[in-house]
Protein backbone atom coordinates (compact mmCIF):
# COMPACT_ATOMS: atom_id res chain seq x y z
CA UNK A 1 0.00 0.00 0.00
CA UNK A 2 1.31 3.46 -0.88
CA UNK A 3 1.49 5.74 2.16
CA UNK A 4 2.96 8.76 0.37
CA UNK A 5 4.23 9.72 -3.05
CA UNK A 6 5.70 12.58 -5.01
CA UNK A 7 4.65 13.04 -8.64
CA UNK A 8 7.07 15.31 -10.50
CA UNK A 9 7.25 17.33 -7.29
CA UNK A 10 10.02 19.88 -6.92
CA UNK A 11 10.93 22.81 -4.70
CA UNK A 12 12.60 26.08 -5.65
CA UNK A 13 13.37 29.19 -3.65
CA UNK A 14 13.78 32.64 -5.16
CA UNK A 15 16.32 35.16 -3.91
CA UNK A 16 15.98 38.32 -5.94
CA UNK A 17 16.43 37.27 -9.54
CA UNK A 18 18.09 33.99 -8.55
CA UNK A 19 16.27 30.67 -8.29
CA UNK A 20 17.72 27.97 -6.04
CA UNK A 21 16.63 24.40 -6.77
CA UNK A 22 16.17 22.69 -3.42
CA UNK A 23 14.69 19.54 -4.96
CA UNK A 24 14.57 18.71 -8.66
CA UNK A 25 11.24 17.38 -9.99
CA UNK A 26 10.94 13.96 -8.40
CA UNK A 27 8.62 10.99 -8.70
CA UNK A 28 8.87 8.42 -5.91
CA UNK A 29 6.58 6.25 -3.81
CA UNK A 30 6.83 5.12 -0.19
CA UNK A 31 5.02 1.95 0.82
CA UNK A 32 3.69 0.69 4.11
CA UNK A 33 5.60 -2.20 5.61
CA UNK A 34 8.97 -0.66 4.71
CA UNK A 35 11.72 1.33 6.36
CA UNK A 36 13.26 3.71 3.83
CA UNK A 37 16.52 5.53 4.53
CA UNK A 38 17.22 8.90 2.93
CA UNK A 39 21.01 9.31 2.87
CA UNK A 40 23.38 11.84 1.39
CA UNK A 41 25.90 14.53 2.32
CA UNK A 42 25.00 17.59 4.36
CA UNK A 43 23.24 20.11 2.15
CA UNK A 44 22.01 17.45 -0.27
CA UNK A 45 18.36 18.46 0.40
CA UNK A 46 17.31 15.33 2.29
CA UNK A 47 15.39 17.48 4.75
CA UNK A 48 13.61 19.26 1.88
CA UNK A 49 12.32 15.90 0.69
CA UNK A 50 11.25 14.97 4.22
CA UNK A 51 9.54 18.35 4.67
CA UNK A 52 7.52 17.86 1.48
CA UNK A 53 6.43 14.40 2.63
CA UNK A 54 5.57 15.84 6.05
CA UNK A 55 3.44 18.60 4.52
CA UNK A 56 5.60 21.20 6.23
CA UNK A 57 6.30 23.01 2.94
CA UNK A 58 4.44 23.16 -0.36
CA UNK A 59 6.04 21.99 -3.62
CA UNK A 60 6.78 24.65 -6.21
CA UNK A 61 5.70 22.22 -8.93
CA UNK A 62 4.12 18.79 -9.15
CA UNK A 63 2.05 16.89 -6.61
CA UNK A 64 2.58 15.49 -3.12
CA UNK A 65 0.17 12.78 -1.97
CA UNK A 66 -0.36 11.40 1.53
CA UNK A 67 -2.50 8.30 1.20
CA UNK A 68 -5.32 9.19 -1.15
CA UNK A 69 -5.07 12.95 -0.54
CA UNK A 70 -3.23 15.35 -2.83
CA UNK A 71 -1.86 17.91 -0.38
CA UNK A 72 -0.11 20.25 -2.82
CA UNK A 73 -2.81 22.90 -2.77
CA UNK A 74 -4.59 22.21 0.52
CA UNK A 75 -5.14 25.32 2.64
CA UNK A 76 -2.90 25.57 5.69
CA UNK A 77 -5.62 24.65 8.20
CA UNK A 78 -6.45 21.42 6.37
CA UNK A 79 -2.74 20.71 5.97
CA UNK A 80 -2.20 21.10 9.72
CA UNK A 81 -5.12 18.75 10.41
CA UNK A 82 -3.68 16.16 8.02
CA UNK A 83 -0.25 16.39 9.69
CA UNK A 84 -1.80 15.93 13.11
CA UNK A 85 -3.96 12.96 12.15
CA UNK A 86 -1.94 11.07 9.53
CA UNK A 87 1.78 11.79 10.01
CA UNK A 88 4.07 11.03 12.94
CA UNK A 89 7.31 12.96 13.41
CA UNK A 90 10.45 11.84 15.27
CA UNK A 91 13.38 14.26 15.65
CA UNK A 92 17.07 14.08 16.55
CA UNK A 93 16.52 16.51 19.42
CA UNK A 94 13.43 14.61 20.67
CA UNK A 95 11.38 17.87 20.81
CA UNK A 96 9.63 16.86 24.02
CA UNK A 97 7.88 19.65 25.92
CA UNK A 98 10.08 20.35 28.95
CA UNK A 99 7.31 21.30 31.47
CA UNK A 100 5.35 18.10 30.72
CA UNK A 101 6.12 14.61 31.96
CA UNK A 102 6.50 11.63 29.64
CA UNK A 103 2.82 10.64 29.77
CA UNK A 104 1.64 14.19 29.15
CA UNK A 105 3.98 14.52 26.16
CA UNK A 106 2.52 11.39 24.56
CA UNK A 107 -1.01 12.68 25.21
CA UNK A 108 -0.50 16.02 23.44
CA UNK A 109 -1.53 15.08 19.87
CA UNK A 110 -4.81 13.66 21.21
CA UNK A 111 -5.44 16.80 23.26
CA UNK A 112 -4.82 18.89 20.15
CA UNK A 113 -7.39 16.75 18.33
CA UNK A 114 -9.93 17.65 21.01
CA UNK A 115 -10.00 14.41 22.99
CA UNK A 116 -10.77 14.82 26.67
CA UNK A 117 -8.00 14.39 29.25
CA UNK A 118 -9.33 11.11 30.66
CA UNK A 119 -9.48 9.26 27.34
CA UNK A 120 -6.21 10.77 26.10
CA UNK A 121 -4.46 9.67 29.28
CA UNK A 122 -5.86 6.13 28.99
CA UNK A 123 -4.69 5.73 25.38
CA UNK A 124 -1.29 7.27 26.06
CA UNK A 125 -0.71 5.00 29.05
CA UNK A 126 -1.57 1.92 26.99
CA UNK A 127 0.98 2.97 24.37
CA UNK A 128 3.68 3.80 26.93
CA UNK A 129 3.27 0.30 28.37
CA UNK A 130 4.09 -1.24 25.00
CA UNK A 131 7.35 0.74 25.03
CA UNK A 132 8.20 -0.53 28.53
CA UNK A 133 8.23 3.04 29.85
CA UNK A 134 5.36 2.92 32.36
CA UNK A 135 7.79 3.29 35.27
CA UNK A 136 9.03 6.55 33.72
CA UNK A 137 5.63 8.02 32.83
CA UNK A 138 5.82 10.75 35.48
CA UNK A 139 9.39 11.77 34.68
CA UNK A 140 10.12 15.12 33.09
CA UNK A 141 12.24 14.93 29.91
CA UNK A 142 15.35 16.18 31.74
CA UNK A 143 15.14 13.15 34.03
CA UNK A 144 15.12 10.66 31.14
CA UNK A 145 18.12 9.30 29.29
CA UNK A 146 18.52 10.07 25.59
CA UNK A 147 17.25 6.63 24.64
CA UNK A 148 14.25 6.97 26.96
CA UNK A 149 13.41 10.42 25.57
CA UNK A 150 13.51 9.05 22.04
CA UNK A 151 11.24 6.16 22.97
CA UNK A 152 8.73 8.63 24.39
CA UNK A 153 9.10 10.74 21.24
CA UNK A 154 8.37 7.68 19.09
CA UNK A 155 5.35 6.85 21.26
CA UNK A 156 4.07 10.41 20.83
CA UNK A 157 4.46 10.12 17.05
CA UNK A 158 2.27 7.00 17.06
CA UNK A 159 -0.55 8.05 19.38
CA UNK A 160 -2.78 9.08 16.45
CA UNK A 161 -2.01 5.80 14.63
CA UNK A 162 -0.46 7.40 11.52
CA UNK A 163 0.44 5.36 8.44
CA UNK A 164 3.42 7.62 7.73
CA UNK A 165 6.24 8.07 10.28
CA UNK A 166 8.98 10.56 9.38
CA UNK A 167 12.25 10.54 11.31
CA UNK A 168 15.00 13.17 11.08
CA UNK A 169 18.30 11.72 12.38
CA UNK A 170 16.53 9.80 15.18
CA UNK A 171 19.66 7.98 16.39
CA UNK A 172 22.30 10.70 15.96
CA UNK A 173 22.28 11.59 19.66
CA UNK A 174 22.11 8.00 20.92
CA UNK A 175 24.69 5.44 21.95
CA UNK A 176 24.78 2.08 20.22
CA UNK A 177 22.48 0.31 22.68
CA UNK A 178 19.83 3.05 22.63
CA UNK A 179 20.03 3.37 18.83
CA UNK A 180 19.46 -0.39 18.53
CA UNK A 181 16.37 -0.21 20.76
CA UNK A 182 14.88 2.70 18.82
CA UNK A 183 15.55 1.10 15.43
CA UNK A 184 14.08 -2.23 16.50
CA UNK A 185 10.97 -0.31 17.57
CA UNK A 186 10.78 1.50 14.23
CA UNK A 187 11.29 -1.77 12.35
CA UNK A 188 8.43 -3.39 14.27
CA UNK A 189 6.24 -0.36 13.58
CA UNK A 190 6.88 -0.56 9.85
CA UNK A 191 5.64 -4.15 9.93
CA UNK A 192 2.35 -2.89 11.39
CA UNK A 193 1.29 -1.45 8.03
CA UNK A 194 3.22 1.80 8.36
CA UNK A 195 5.76 3.51 6.15
CA UNK A 196 8.81 4.66 8.14
CA UNK A 197 11.11 7.15 6.39
CA UNK A 198 14.39 8.09 8.04
CA UNK A 199 16.84 10.86 7.15
CA UNK A 200 20.22 9.76 8.46
CA UNK A 201 24.00 9.88 8.28
CA UNK A 202 24.16 6.90 10.65
CA UNK A 203 25.44 3.88 8.75
CA UNK A 204 24.50 1.64 11.70
CA UNK A 205 20.95 1.83 10.35
CA UNK A 206 21.64 0.14 7.01
CA UNK A 207 20.82 -3.32 8.34
CA UNK A 208 17.32 -2.19 9.33
CA UNK A 209 16.42 -0.68 5.95
CA UNK A 210 14.20 -2.30 3.34
CA UNK A 211 15.17 0.40 0.89
CA UNK A 212 17.69 3.24 0.59
CA UNK A 213 17.25 6.44 -1.41
CA UNK A 214 20.35 8.53 -2.07
CA UNK A 215 20.02 12.30 -2.27
CA UNK A 216 22.62 14.68 -3.68
CA UNK A 217 22.30 18.26 -4.93
CA UNK A 218 18.53 18.02 -4.79
CA UNK A 219 18.33 14.89 -6.94
CA UNK A 220 17.42 11.39 -5.82
CA UNK A 221 18.59 7.96 -6.91
CA UNK A 222 18.08 4.40 -5.74
CA UNK A 223 21.67 3.61 -6.70
CA UNK A 224 24.60 4.47 -4.41
CA UNK A 225 26.31 7.78 -5.10
CA UNK A 226 30.08 7.65 -4.98
CA UNK A 227 31.48 9.33 -1.86
CA UNK A 228 28.02 10.42 -0.81
CA UNK A 229 28.96 10.57 2.90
Amino acid sequence: MIAARLKNAGKEYKTGDTSIVALAPTTVEFRTGEITLLVGPSGSRKTTLLSLLGCVIYPTAGEVWVGDTCVSELPEKKLAKLRLEHIGFVFQGFNLLAPLNALENVMQPLILQGMNQKNAKKRALELIRTFNMEDRKNNLPRNLSGGQQQRIAVARSLITNPQLVLCDEPTASLDQSSAKQVMEMLRDLSRENRAVIIVTHDMRLNKYADRTIYVTDGKISEEPIEDEI
